[in-house]
């Protein structure tokens, strides 16, 4: 049954506090996701009633409503009732600075930067694995011109990271794009690169008598985020002291004289031994604990995805395959998180005796199985049943021992899932392509008998049908 959009988007917008509650929206796979003026002004269990919203997180002034693999069309309605000049008023006092708000806004803007950028990242390292796959085969031979200029469409995406993430960045920092894309285009520019390769082999590289760390940026996530943020500052500082008839040529030439070097000199390096160090956090983690970290991610991947903290990873991810190619520790955990929910699905759609719940089971566990989505499966169904989400979470952590002891890596990071699961393939282990096909089987088939064994308290149709009634009439302002 196809869902009417328009009525969901305005639902959405009115158990929000209204348009001109809302601040910012975006979205990301499956989740819209709401910068609010007044948090107290949503409504939580309203959100949760509308028919088509399958699930609402919360954190200080921030909402993410969980729509399902088709939330683009959703997003595209919730656009329309936006003003696009709409300005909201200013907030009533600042909230305290805690390190709950502090970490809270680092996330959103880690989230925010890179969900925009996730659709380009996954489809040039597609390409570049669909390269790998046509030289390995003996289709392309090494060398050939087709050859390489399909490594290097999905390479576009890796190398001119930094200049992706400064244009998301400055959307979300609220500064001037062009500057943000300009000053992170030095960073890598060739000549500049070829400098700091010769600053690597020990060449003395100074800046105005400063000396300038040798630092690779191409295929980094960090040093352009912390740098368009630093660009919001700098830009609304340059504007209060520039006089007005100078400002169209000295203050885009003061902002580009400071952030640059600014960038060259501190947040570059800064950007980079920040993410190192996250990178070697996560992988020393799995260095130590082997298959057992890959087994306790899977477990706990649900979890992550019900508070966001997913997300966190993604800049890790990007780094790491760029850089070496491959992910081993994050990305083989998610095969067994994703199937299992499917396979929990399934489950409960064979078992259930709602018709209802039957169909939003079957289309979640084909989202899950098939392309690695697993949120429709998650907040349909697992959550709202419990003890499939417990079910999930059991085989979650099996499967990711299995995969940590096969030594499964991803060459790309979409979603593991049946289609993507070519991913995982690596040329110099032919039969890593048996184990993944193997984790996925045990994922779906564990969590399947583990559900029905554990058994879950069915929805009965009469409930579902008043759920029905209850969302079809949260349209009028009364029920706010």
């Amino acid at each position: 049954m196809s869902k009417n959009y328009a009525a969901l988007a305005g639902d959405v917008v009115l158990a929000l506090g209204g348009a001109g509650n809302i601040v910012a929206a975006t979205h990301c796979m499956t989740r819209l996701r709401f910068v609010l003026q007044d948090p107290t002004l949503a409504d939580s269990a309203a959100l949760k009633s509308i028919k088509g919203v399958m699930g609402v997180v919360r954190s200080d002034n921030q909402c993410q409503v969980i729509i399902g693999n088709t939330v683009s069309q959703a997003y595209r309605e919730v656009v329309r009732l936006l003003p696009e000049n709409q300005q909201p008023a200013e907030p009533q006092g600042k909230p305290p600075l805690t390190l709950r708000r502090i970490g809270a806004g680092i996330l959103d803007a880690l989230i925010g930067t890179m969900s925009p950028l996730i659709p380009a990242i996954i489809g040039g390292s597609m390409v570049k694995l669909l390269a790998m796959v046509l030289e390995m085969s003996g289709v392309l031979p090494k060398g050939s011109p087709t050859l390489t200029i399909l490594t290097t469409i999905g390479d576009g995406a890796f190398f001119f990271l930094p200049l992706m993430v400064a244009a998301s960045a400055a959307i979300k920092f609220k500064t001037n794009m062009s500057l943000a894309i300009a000053i992170a285009g030095v960073l890598v520019h060739p000549s500049f690169i070829e400098l700091m390769a010769k600053a690597a082999q020990g060449e003395h590289v100074e800046f105005a008598l400063i000396p300038v760390t040798a630092v690779k940026y191409t295929y980094t996530v960090i040093p352009a985020l912390v740098m368009t943020w630093c660009l919001s500052y700098i830009e609304r500082w340059v504007d209060r002291i520039t006089p007005a008839v100078t400002k169209n040529f000295l203050k885009p030439m003061l902002i580009v004289l400071i952030a640059a070097p600014l960038a060259i000199l501190l947040i570059g390096p800064v950007g980079i031994w920040i993410g190192s160090a996250i990178s070697a956090l996560v992988y020393t983690i799995h260095g130590y604990l082997g298959w057992l970290s890959v087994a306790i991610m899977g477990a706990l991947w649900p979890l992550l995805v019900m508070t966001g903290m997913h997300r966190v990873f993604t800049p890790t991810i990007i780094q790491t395959i760029a850089e070496t190619g491959r992910e081993g520790m994050v990305m083989p955990s998610e095969i067994g998180a994703n199937l299992s929910l499917g396979g929990s699905s399934l489950a409960v759609a064979w078992k259930t005796k709602n018709p209802e719940l039957r169909q939003t089971a079957l289309a979640a566990a084909a989202s899950a199985i098939l392309a690695g989505i697993s949120e429709p499966a998650l907040y349909g169904v697992a959550v709202r049943l419990k003890r499939p989400l417990i079910a999930s979470l059991i085989s979650g952590f099996v499967c990711g021992a299995v995969a940590g002891i096969a030594g499964l890596a991803s060459h790309s990071m979409a979603a593991p899932g049946l289609f993507t699961s070519v991913q995982f393939f690596d040329p110099a282990n032919p039969m890593s392509i048996v184990w993944v096909f193997g984790v996925m089987a045990l994922a779906v088939v564990l969590s399947f008998v583990l559900t029905l064994l554990l058994g879950f308290e069915d929805i009965p149709v009469e409930q579902d049908a008043a759920d029905a009634r209850r969302a079809q009439g949260v349209t009028t302002p009364a029920n706010y």
